[in-house]
């Protein structure tokens, strides 16, 4: 490519929508920066590694599935696909204080639910995970409506209504059906890692991109995004720098704060409607198994929005080395505490050991054996931009990925829909704007 075809890119945000979107930008000629304000890259899937781990740990618990075919793509074209794994790991539901699985097979006929419950959520189970693709339909109605209508209140009130406090707190009701059609159209039972972890996949990649040519400014925060003689101009901590194209991967807020020109637009407006919420996970390093029946992903039920009124602080009990092989990790038995919440709950204000110490309470109802001497170690992850809330007919609420400011595209886990976030779909929405923005750059 001629030097004068070469386009000057920024992308902000090295997660994986990010480091995608410079994937193709690269590999197409053009000359790319990434800035990212944490010290490494990866964003939510991001891991870290205590002393004599051979292994990454995710912050926040993460897996692929076998249908997962835009970061399996890649993965083939970054030369890494053989060092993806698929073990299949028990999962299970939490109830009357009994351990059940929870997948869609012959082992729902052990639920305790009536015959005709357990009938009629095989059937719509059927139906929503090989018999329809009228996403559009689903987003008419809330997830709360569709289960007690075709499922029954027994099934909705036992297994599904639980589930879904817990993941939105308050909001539950308004949360559409497209939005839990897309996780059981999409789901396996055998779930994917990278091995030596998501990370060790990050870092790989970011290495790929290093090799392409791109630049990496890791700690390098963007404190404005402003559009100067029809291009883009980033405020960066050296300065004011135009480009050709500008690829942003944050949350709806940042994006705002820092494009200020287009908070007064439809577009901007649109965007600050978005609503989301926040995760955290506390992670224990254990001498013991808390998990005794070899469970992987125990779901535990929401009774309250009020984790103050309910039998568990959190939603999900994820016992990491049920799944992969302790000796990864120094012999540790790793579990995550994890719970979503709005930003403003009490959980994103206590402290570490406060949250720890709340989170713990209650692993004796689980495991009567359980003490507190058991933890060797204990870890806190928040993110306060987690799990995008969609409600009816969300479809009509997603901002386009290109902004109103000329050159500017916008690629977040916001605009994913009907999916759910998750690496494999940032890595399709990455590319996506990438392919977007440079069809635009030669019309």
């Amino acid at each position: 490519m001629a030097d004068s075809e070469r386009l000057k890119i920024a992308i902000i945000g090295a997660g994986v929508a990010g480091m995608s979107g410079a994937w193709d930008f690269a590999r197409a000629g053009h000359d790319v920066t990434i800035y990212e304000a944490e010290a490494t890259v990866g964003g939510l899937a991001g891991g870290f590694r205590d002393d004599g781990w051979a292994w990454s740990m995710e912050k926040f618990y993460h897996h692929w599935f076998e249908t997962d075919s835009e970061i399996l793509s890649l993965a083939d074209e970054l030369g890494l696909r053989e060092k993806i794994i698929f073990p299949r790991p028990k999962t299970s539901y939490w109830i009357d204080g009994k351990v059940y699985r929870s997948e869609m097979n012959l082992s729902m006929l052990r639920l305790p639910l009536s015959l005709m419950s357990l009938f009629r959520m095989g059937l719509a189970g059927v139906y929503l995970k090989f018999l329809t693709r009228d996403w559009r339909g689903l987003e008419k109605v809330t997830a709360d409506q569709w289960l007690r209508r075709w499922m029954g209140d027994e099934a909705y009130r036992r297994l599904w209504q639980p589930l879904l406090i817990g993941k939105f707190a308050d909001q539950y009701r308004e949360v559409n059906m497209a939005w839990l059609w897309a996780r059981i159209k999409t789901r396996s039972i055998r779930l994917g890692i990278f091995q030596g972890g998501f990370q060790a996949f990050l870092d790989a990649f970011a290495e790929k991109l290093l090799a392409a040519g791109v630049r990496m400014r890791l700690g390098t925060p963007i404190s404005r995004i402003a559009s100067v003689g029809g291009k883009p101009v980033l405020t960066t901590p050296d300065g004011d720098i135009s480009y050709d194209i500008v690829l942003t991967t944050t949350s709806p807020a940042l994006l705002l704060r820092m494009a200020p020109e287009l908070a007064a637009t439809a577009y901007g407006q649109q965007a600050a409607a978005l609503r989301s919420i926040g995760a955290l996970c506390v992670v224990l390093a254990l001498k013991q198994p808390l998990l005794t029946d070899g469970t992987y992903w125990l779901n535990l039920p929401a009774t309250s929005s009020d984790k103050r009124e309910t039998r568990f602080p959190f939603l999900a009990l994820v016992e990491h080395t049920q799944w992969m092989d302790r000796a990864n990790y120094g012999g540790d038995h790793l579990v995550y505490c994890g719970d979503y919440v709005p930003v403003t709950h009490e959980y994103f204000s206590m402290s570490e050991d406060a949250l720890v110490q709340r989170f713990t309470s209650v692993l004796n109802t689980v495991n009567p054996a359980f003490k507190p001497e058991w933890i060797r170690k204990s870890w806190v992850f928040r993110a306060p931009y987690a799990q995008p809330v969609p409600g009816v007919e969300h479809s009509q609420n997603i901002p386009g990925l290109q902004t109103p400011l000329p050159a500017l595209y916008w690629a977040s886990m916001s605009q994913v829909y009907p999916w759910d976030r998750g690496t494999n779909f940032a890595v399709e929405i990455g590319r996506r704007a990438a392919r977007l923005a440079l069809a635009d750059a030669k019309a």
